[in-house]
């Protein structure tokens, strides 16, 4: 098997890195951003990719985003998020397309390094691995757009505008923002969202889309 380790705690990432080498597990590289980590993958390919939730440079949510990257750019690739966090929003992104090749552990209830080995051997071989504390806050909290939760107060007072037709100019109006501060936002609620510039979808209606999804609107 091989592995990338993403994680930025030097003694942890280190310690893993000479855990897998025990297990006769080929380390590839270990890195300590989301940036190298996607770069990493790219390259490499490996089999598995052990990726923490919060490293820098703001130690949000950087990791577990990309890691969503990989989900959806590298499908050969699986991926073990392993955090002291649990967050579900990512975590039903990660399980929505399709709950194989993918585990989300949780640091401090890992118990022995066996059972660290085995979660990775099983996610590589195209099953799940998942702590039950994950499981449990899965079921209890109710779905959230992650993209929608990045956005400021008034990106979503913009948002909510958008949802009602209005152009940028009556947003402006509205808000009493000038038009470049509208466009600003308008552009960081699509950054938020991940809806890249394309041809075929309009970024509005998609974002609008989202929008009243997650206030359930028909």
């Amino acid at each position: 098997m091989r592995v990338v380790i993403a994680e930025d705690n030097v003694l942890l990432r280190d310690g893993m890195a000479a855990l897998l080498d025990d297990h006769g597990i080929e380390v590839l590289t270990v890195v300590d951003n989301a940036s190298d980590l996607l770069a990493a993958v790219a390259a490499y390919r490996p089999d598995v990719a052990v990726v923490d939730v919060r490293m820098p440079p703001s130690h949000v949510d950087e990791g577990i985003r990309a890691a969503l990257v990989i989900r959806s750019r590298f499908v050969d690739t699986a991926v073990l998020v392993f955090s002291q966090w649990v967050e579900t929003s990512y975590a039903r992104q990660l399980l929505a397309s399709h709950a194989s090749k993918v585990g989300y552990l949780l640091k401090d209830r890992i118990v022995s390094s066996d059972d660290f080995v085995e979660a990775l051997h099983r996610v590589a071989a195209g099953g799940t691995a998942l702590d039950p504390e994950v499981v449990r806050q899965l079921l209890s909290a109710s779905a959230v757009d992650a993209g929608l939760a990045r956005l400021t107060a008034r990106e979503r007072e913009v948002l909510a505008l958008l949802a009602e037709g209005r152009s940028n100019l009556a947003i402006g109006s509205d808000l009493t923002l000038a038009p470049r501060s509208v466009e600003k936002h308008v552009s960081a609620i699509f950054t938020k969202l991940d809806l890249p510039a394309a041809e075929t979808d309009h970024r509005r209606v998609l974002a609008v889309l989202r929008y009243l999804n997650a206030h359930g609107t028909s």
